[in-house]
Order: C-alpha cells, then sequence, then structure tokens
C-alpha cells in the first residue's frame, strides 16, 4: 500500500472525501488541500459536514463564503452549515402554507422536514452550487469537498417521479422524499451537478477509513452506493495505520489492524489503496497540516489534562438493575460499539440472577453462538434485512394496485431510506418490548426520535399507510408511550472520544429530547485514555481524548460511564 501522496498523484479537478464518522476525512481534506496550494496551484477546500472543526484545524474564523488562510498561499476555504440551511430551507417550504393549513399540519411538516434527509438535501444545495457555478469552475485548479452526498441522495434527485405534481400533494406525508418539496426549480442544476459526479475526468471519490472492519465496510457500503449511479472513479486511503508497537496494547492494535486490512472486500481491492500513518498530535495549524502527510515528528505541546471521574459499565448497570429499568436501548451511530456494550449489560444483568433477554441486530449474529445456552440470558435476532424486505413488499403489493411506473419508481426509492428501514423494525421491536412484561429487555440498536414522531404524527402517517401498508399496527401505536416512560425504558447514548461521534450524538439526544424518549445515562466507549498506554504515539492519541470526555460529562450532567479501549472488543466481551 503506498503512502498518501497527492503531490505525486495524477488528479481530477473535483475530490470529494467521505467516510464513516470520526475517519479523519477532515484532517485528510485539509492536508491534501494545504499541499495541493504550497505546490502553486490555486485550491477552494469546502465543507458541508455538521460535525466540521475546519476552523480549529485553520485557526481562521470561517462562514459560507471562501476566506483565504493567510498561511496557505492559494488556498480558500468555505465552512457550510447545512444544518442551519436545513432550518432554512425547512421555513421555505412550511411559510407559504402557514394561514392555510391547520397548526396540527404544519408541526406535522415541521416533523417531517427535521430528519438527517433533509439534512441531506441541504447539504447538496450548496454543493450542487459550488458544481455548476462557471465563475468557481474558473478560478480553482482543484475544489476539494468534505463530506460527499450519499448514494440515496443522489439517486433520489434523479428520479423524475421525484419533481412531479406527486410531490407537491404530499408535502405532509411521512415520506423521506417529501424533503424535495421546494426544490423543482433546482431540477436542472441539479442534473449538471449529478453529471460532474459521475464524470471520472473531472470528479474523484476518495474513500477514507480508519483500519478497522466496521470502517471497511462503512467505505465499502459507500463505494457501493455510489458505483451503483455511476461514480466509479474512487481511492481508497487508510489513516491512523499503527507502525510502531513496544508495549502489549500497541502489538495488539498493529495485529488487530493487519487482520483487518486481510479482510478489505472485493470491492475496495478494486480501487487505488493509499495509507496515512497514525500522528501522535492534534492536527490543529498549518504547521500541522503540513506535517501530517509527510511526519510524525511534531512535539505535543498542550499541557497534561484529566478526564472527568467516570462510571465504569458495572456501575451503570447496577444503576439500571437498582431503578428497576425493563426496557434497555443501546443507541449510537454506527461504529460505535453498541452491539458489544449491549452485550455487555446484559451478561451483567444476568449474573446477578435477573432474567434477561437480549435482542441484537448485528448482521453476523455470532454473539447468539456463545450466549444462549444461559438460563438467565436468552438471544435473539432481528434480520435487518429479512425485516426490510418484508415491509418493502407489503407496501410496493399495495402501491401497485394504483400507481403507474413512474410512481413506483419513487416509492422504491423511497423505500431504500434509513427512515424506511427504522419503520421496518418497529414492528420487530414492539413485539421483543413486549416480553418486558416478564423480564429485562435489552435491544442493541434504538429507534431515533425522529422517525418515532413521524409515528406519532397519525394524520400524516395514516396518509402516508392509505397508500402503502394499510393501518399502523397496534404495537408500533402502543411503543411510544412505553419508551417516554422514564420508570421503564432507558437509552444509553454510546460514543467514542472523538469529534464526529460525538458531535453525532449530540444531535440525536436532541432527536430524543423531542420525541421525550427516556434517556439520562451515556457511555464513552473505546477509551485510549482509560487504558493509560505507554507507547508514546497512543499515550498522545489518549490525551486529545480527554476534551471529548468531559465534553460528554457535561452534556451527561456527570451521568456517564467511560469503558477503555481493547483491540478486539468483541472477542474479550465472549470469553
Amino acid at each position: 500500500m503506498k503512502i498518501y501522496d497527492p503531490s505525486q498523484m495524477k488528479l481530477t479537478p473535483y475530490l470529494f472525501f467521505t467516510g464513516k464518522g470520526g475517519v479523519g476525512k477532515t484532517t485528510t481534506a485539509c492536508a491534501t488541500a494545504t499541499q495541493l496550494a504550497d505546490a502553486g496551484y490555486s485550491v477552494l477546500l469546502v465543507s458541508t459536514d455538521p460535525a466540521s472543526n475546519l476552523q480549529d484545524v485553520f485557526e481562521t474564523t470561517l462562514s459560507n463564503k471562501p476566506v483565504a488562510i493567510d498561511a496557505v498561499q492559494n488556498l480558500k476555504v468555505a465552512n457550510f452549515d447545512p444544518v442551519t440551511a436545513a432550518e432554512d430551507y425547512r421555513k421555505s417550504v412550511i411559510e407559504p402554507y402557514r394561514g392555510l393549513l391547520p397548526d396540527s399540519a404544519l408541526e406535522n411538516m415541521e416533523e417531517q422536514l427535521s430528519g438527517s434527509c433533509t439534512v441531506e438535501i441541504a447539504a447538496f444545495n450548496e454543493f450542487a452550487h459550488v458544481l455548476t457555478d462557471k465563475t468557481i469552475e474558473e478560478t480553482y485548479d482543484y475544489i476539494l469537498f468534505d463530506t460527499a452526498p450519499t448514494g440515496h441522495t443522489l439517486r433520489m434527485l434523479e428520479l423524475p417521479s421525484a419533481w412531479s405534481s406527486y410531490l407537491d400533494e404530499n408535502t405532509t406525508g411521512v415520506s423521506c422524499l417529501g424533503q424535495l418539496s421546494g426544490l423543482g426549480d433546482k431540477k436542472d442544476m441539479y442534473a449538471h451537478a449529478v453529471n460532474t459526479l459521475s464524470d471520472a475526468s473531472r470528479t474523484t471519490l476518495m474513500l477514507v477509513s480508519r483500519p478497522q472492519e466496521a470502517s471497511f465496510l462503512e467505505a465499502d457500503r459507500a463505494s457501493a452506493e455510489l458505483s451503483q449511479i455511476g461514480i466509479s472513479n474512487q481511492k481508497l486511503i487508510v489513516n491512523g495505520l499503527l507502525e510502531e508497537a513496544d508495549d502489549s496494547l500497541s502489538t495488539a492494535i498493529q495485529a488487530q489492524q493487519k487482520a483487518d486490512l486481510n479482510n478489505v472486500s472485493s470491492q475496495l481491492n478494486h480501487f487505488e489503496q493509499y495509507r496515512i500513518p497514525l500522528r501522535p498530535y492534534t492536527v490543529t495549524g498549518v504547521d500541522k497540516l503540513r506535517a501530517f502527510l509527510t511526519e510524525d515528528t511534531l512535539n505535543e505541546t498542550a499541557d497534561t489534562q484529566s478526564a472527568q471521574p467516570a462510571a465504569t459499565l458495572e456501575e451503570l448497570t447496577a444503576n439500571l438493575i437498582d431503578s428497576n429499568k425493563k426496557i434497555i436501548f443501546t443507541m449510537g451511530k454506527g461504529g460505535v460499539g453498541k452491539t458489544t456494550v449491549a452485550v455487555q449489560i446484559a451478561q451483567l444483568m444476568a449474573k446477578t440472577g435477573k432474567k434477561v433477554h437480549l435482542d441484537t441486530t448485528d448482521p453476523a449474529d455470532h454473539l447468539n453462538l456463545y450466549l444462549k445456552a444461559s438460563s438467565q440470558l436468552t438471544v435473539s435476532h432481528i434480520d435487518e434485512d429479512k425485516e426490510l424486505a418484508a415491509y418493502t413488499e407489503e407496501v410496493l403489493g399495495k402501491a401497485r394496485k394504483t400507481m403507474n411506473q413512474e410512481d413506483l419508481a419513487y416509492i422504491e426509492e423511497d423505500l431504500r431510506s434509513p427512515c424506511t428501514q427504522e419503520i421496518a423494525l418497529f414492528r420487530a421491536f414492539a413485539e421483543i418490548v413486549d416480553r418486558a412484561d416478564n423480564e429485562i429487555v435489552v435491544i442493541d440498536t434504538a429507534p431515533t426520535g425522529h422517525t418515532l414522531l413521524l409515528l406519532e404524527s397519525t394524520q400524516s402517517y395514516a396518509r402516508e399507510l392509505e397508500r402503502s401498508a394499510g393501518e399502523v399496527p397496534e404495537s408500533i401505536q402502543k411503543l411510544l408511550p412505553r419508551l417516554q416512560n422514564p420508570e421503564e425504558t432507558e437509552v444509553v447514548m454510546v460514543t467514542l472520544p472523538e469529534t464526529t461521534p460525538v458531535y453525532e450524538s449530540m444531535r440525536l439526544d436532541e432527536d430524543l429530547q423531542r420525541a421525550q424518549i427516556a434517556h439520562s445515562w451515556w457511555l464513552v466507549n473505546q477509551s485510549m485514555y482509560a487504558a493509560e498506554p505507554t507507547n508514546r504515539i497512543l499515550k498522545a492519541r489518549a490525551q486529545n481524548e480527554v476534551q471529548w470526555i468531559n465534553k460528554v460529562a457535561a452534556l451527561s450532567k456527570g451521568q456517564f460511564a467511560v469503558v477503555e479501549f481493547a483491540p478486539e472488543c468483541d472477542a474479550a466481551l465472549i470469553q
């Protein structure tokens, strides 16, 4: 695997950096932009990452307009805020209906437009403008984007039915594609943008990944999804390879990274691959950006800080038992370890003599092999693919009776969205939750507050189901009130001690607060700080975690736990 050195690569004018939260795509994009600008090229770097820390990286106040970086000649940076853009977009869609529709309908529309799909569309608005602006194209040699649009977003923008009058009539429905209801005048701009993205001579997708299985799986999913719509010019950048091993922890990490690299999918192995070593310093400031792709010898100058004291996972579990919680969800973004945390909580509860049922959506379902024999702990597995396929066929079966092919294409694309997957799983979740009458139920994936609120919006949901599933199941109607009962339910928010996972958890927390879901505990998983390494690189990385552990301490009002880093957490869990 070659070292990542943009100055030695043949690059297209447009470069999109994408990857799972926390893999270092912002740092990689910034370092690439800096290196190209230092080489004499005119460069524009644009970020639409809601958790972007571009201002910290460049130590410069930024806005949604390109700002020159004083220390880097030829470089300008713009930091679009898609959350703010999404709020502006919501207002533009809703305001024309104010005074014409009842308050309940307006509230319904606001919730419909508060999910991640709306943020994606708002972000793509910014992308599309930059991609199609002739002045920008003529001004810069390279235009870099931090966080690329997803395949789902691009596919739905291409669908003819998404621009039809049908959509305008569906603005109060719960369809994810309802987010497009105010964008008819941008159709030509979006078409131009999509064409540019699929032009291999102009655009390259830079897939950034950590050398870890979960991160590779996310890169593989993004790669396949975007390849399907013609974005085939892709490169894989593996960020954070540990090159020095001189203690037990660093040796174990090296072994884990090597094993995961050897199991990279054929999809990713098809592309050119590059590596960036794990650096011992926080990448803030232009000096460290310039060093990031070339050296690791910069010294950390920050004073050593201590993290706020935290509970252990054992203490968190004891609190759940003492407060008589019967329904426990572990929630968090992909890759934070919510499945392993759920299993550990279930095991600890079972050891106290409690009767516990663990439900996992882990696709591998390998934990069932180790846990099902216990008399106190039973295990089940919700097959996400199976549940989604059954729900999809049910919706399409009803739609085929009344819709033409164009509108069916719209429905089929809508059914590929994350919202649909959650709704499909609700029926299975509801059945599992009913077991809480007789035992403690631990579930490793919680439905988001946004989707629960959509289900609660009976007027719009009934209208949606009139064209799809037919009725709201009673089990789903009962689910939300039960999850809102703090005497019975607890959502444990699982995150990592890093910038993006913490900010993503904050957005999930806002969802839960809007839906009034019982939630008080946070858990910082895989903490290097808690592992107390002696390896110089890992020790520096551990110090970088302190600010994020303390951030979680403040968010949780002190009700949080920390679990130390373990290279093979699944293996350690089941021994």
